[in-house]
């Protein structure tokens, strides 16, 4: 058909199109879509398309003219053609689309749905009914906002099924966290679980920025115990509320007079966008989110901050009616439910000028990380890998795994990483052995390589473009398995590396390769093989030394292990809690515990 032909029929089902919220897809002659798009009303959306004089950007332009056919689906409502438009584009990925992507994988608090809810950090988000807070910036703003909690609120850090049936049959004990006053003993039945919920329900309050009335409960609570003479109470109170005033001054931003908003903001330049989105609840920035897109030709930062707006949409909830923004939008583009200010003058403008100091940062970043991987390469040595090992492309990102015990004892595994032929030192990584007991290399390795690439998978991580495990046929066929699991096989190359011949075993290869000894690329494997080893085993000396520490303490009647490991992360040695103040004991472990290890020290047991 001709392009006449193709325009006269597309404008033909345009007037035939419906008033009508939903989602449009333009169609090239492949019967791929092309483009996906959402709108209140479709008739008004896809014809503005077509309208003379209209001001498209090049993209949405050439989109227009490779589009053959245009079909849609009408919903109930706008807020079903976002969620519809969502889950389309990340099925088809549509060529036009703005490509987004997280900048990085940023950490969650969750409020675990559950009995005696559990509150703990994640970086993933499952539906099965738990609250979750953030994503928060950095790990270091998280672990703040934890310890916060923990020190004002009784929560259990156990995973126990506490069921009523449970509690009442006492399955349970507690543990070293009710006997140091961080959990109410909920595994049996020591806090009623209504007086529990209420303190969740206090956690909710200050994850979403509401402090102001618990700092004034807590001042109730505080003048009631010291009218009934009950000052020790009265001063653990008011200890909560010097921690809960110190926070609300650092989290305040310039007002809280504020209301509650979100705040999205964009930065960028020629090849690349960045969107930093803030959630503001009184004044105070309870979550944060960032995006990157690398622009295409004609990508737009009105369409890019919209496309940002969609996802946001559809992958988080509670959101504010007010939002402000750096970017003017055509008010028709804008979703029905949200306003989109872009603020002149006072503490808006001063919080648009954050978020875009923090666009700044990330863009920032991101260009080291990019000049990260246009260091030296080692191209000689590449070269003759790619060669010898017959691999498609050139080994850019090798990563390497190596196991070491002595005896079975403290088992633990390494990972080093070469990017361009050279030691990226930063993504290097050490594994403790989680589900092999004795000394299995074997079973090891095939451990450490499937939690390895499982969690690459899951962040969505850039995979290795070789990987070499330090053995033989053994080592090789447990890495394997793992690859196997993860439908890994076939799709990165990996190959082991056995110390004594310098022999490769490859996949499916019975007969090892023997590679010349002046080889850079042998060479290369060497130093990989070498760094790896020297990783695993002062990792192994590390955790051997702190494993012997602790096995001292355990043999005092009445110290298990969570015990001496609190006490070696306080005092660091058993030598240094010895020589600790009494005083500096009783607080950490209670007085019963400390007569305990002052008995044993006089026996000459420690």
């Amino acid at each position: 058909m001709s392009k006449e032909g193709i325009l006269s029929t597309l404008l033909a089902k345009i007037k035939n199109l419906p008033d009508d919220a939903g989602v449009y897809r333009f169609i090239d002659e492949s019967g791929t879509p092309i483009y996906i798009g959402k709108a209140k009303n479709l008739k008004k959306r896809v014809s503005s398309y077509f309208l003379e004089g209209k001001n498209q950007s090049y993209r949405i332009r050439l989109m227009v003219k490779k589009s053959v056919d245009l079909q849609f689906t009408i919903t109930g409502n706008e807020s079903e053609a976002l969620l519809l438009e969502n889950n389309l584009i990340k099925e088809n990925q549509p060529r036009y689309n703005i490509n987004l992507k997280d900048g990085k994988s940023y950490p969650f608090i969750c409020i675990k749905n559950e009995r005696f809810p559990r509150v703990f950090p994640t970086r993933k988000k499952v539906k099965d009914g738990s609250s979750y807070f953030g994503p928060y910036a950095s790990v270091k703003i998280m672990q703040a906002m934890l310890d916060l909690i923990r020190q004002n609120f009784q929560v259990r850090t156990c995973n126990f099924l506490l069921s009523q049936e449970n509690i009442h049959s006492h399955k349970f004990k507690t543990c070293l966290e009710f006997q140091i006053g961080n959990c109410g003993g909920p595994c049996e039945g020591l806090i009623e679980e209504k007086k529990y919920l209420e303190g969740i329900e206090n956690i909710k309050k200050i994850l979403n920025g509401n402090i102001h009335p618990i700092l004034e409960q807590f001042k109730k609570d505080m003048h009631s115990a010291s009218e009934k003479y009950e000052f020790e109470k009265a001063e653990k109170i008011k200890r909560r509320i010097e921690r809960l005033t110190d926070y609300r001054k650092r989290s305040t931003i310039f007002s809280e007079k504020l209301e509650d908003m979100e705040a999205i903001v964009l930065l960028g330049n020629a090849t690349l966008a960045v969107v930093t989105h803030f959630r503001i609840r009184n004044g105070t920035i309870v979550q944060t989110h960032a995006f990157e897109i690398v622009k295409k030709e004609g990508d737009e930062d009105a369409e890019i901050l919209l496309a940002a707006i969609s996802r946001l949409l559809t992958e988080e909830e509670n959101f504010a009616k007010e939002w402000i923004t750096n970017i003017t939008v055509d008010p028709e583009e804008i979703p029905h439910n949200i306003q989109l200010l872009v603020p002149q003058r006072a503490d808006k403008k001063k919080l648009i000028d954050l978020g875009l100091r923090n666009c700044k940062n990330l863009m920032e970043e991101k260009t080291f990380r990019n000049a990260d991987l246009k260091r030296p390469i080692n191209a000689e040595a590449l070269t003759e890998l790619q060669k010898h090992l017959r691999l498609e492309k050139l080994p850019m990102h090798i990563e390497c795994f190596d196991n070491s015990n002595i005896q079975g004892t403290s088992p633990v595994a390494s990972l080093v990483v070469f990017k361009n032929g050279l030691p990226a030192k930063k993504d290097y990584r050490h594994f403790k052995i989680k589900t092999v007991e004795g000394p299995n290399d074997f079973a090891s390795m095939e451990e450490v390589v499937f939690r390895r690439y499982k969690r690459l998978l899951d962040e969505n991580a850039p995979l290795p473009d070789l990987i070499m495990v330090d053995g033989g046929k053994g080592q090789l066929s447990s890495a394997v398995k793992s690859m196997e699991a993860l439908n890994l096989l076939g799709k990165i190359p990996i190959i082991g590396i056995a110390k004594r011949l310098e022999e490769i075993y490859r996949v499916n290869d019975p007969v090892p390769l023997h590679i010349d000894k002046r080889s850079p690329g042998l060479k290369l494997l060497q130093q990989l093989r070498n760094e790896a080893h020297r990783f695993a085993i002062t990792f192994h000396r590390e955790t051997r030394a702190k494993a012997s520490g602790g096995t001292s303490l355990e043999k005092i009647e009445g110290i298990g292990p969570a015990t001496a490991k609190k006490i070696l992360k306080h005092f660091k040695s058993v030598k240094k809690m010895k020589a600790a103040d009494a005083f500096e004991r009783i607080e950490l472990l209670g007085e019963k515990l400390n007569e305990t290890l002052e008995a044993a020290i006089k026996k000459g047991e420690l």
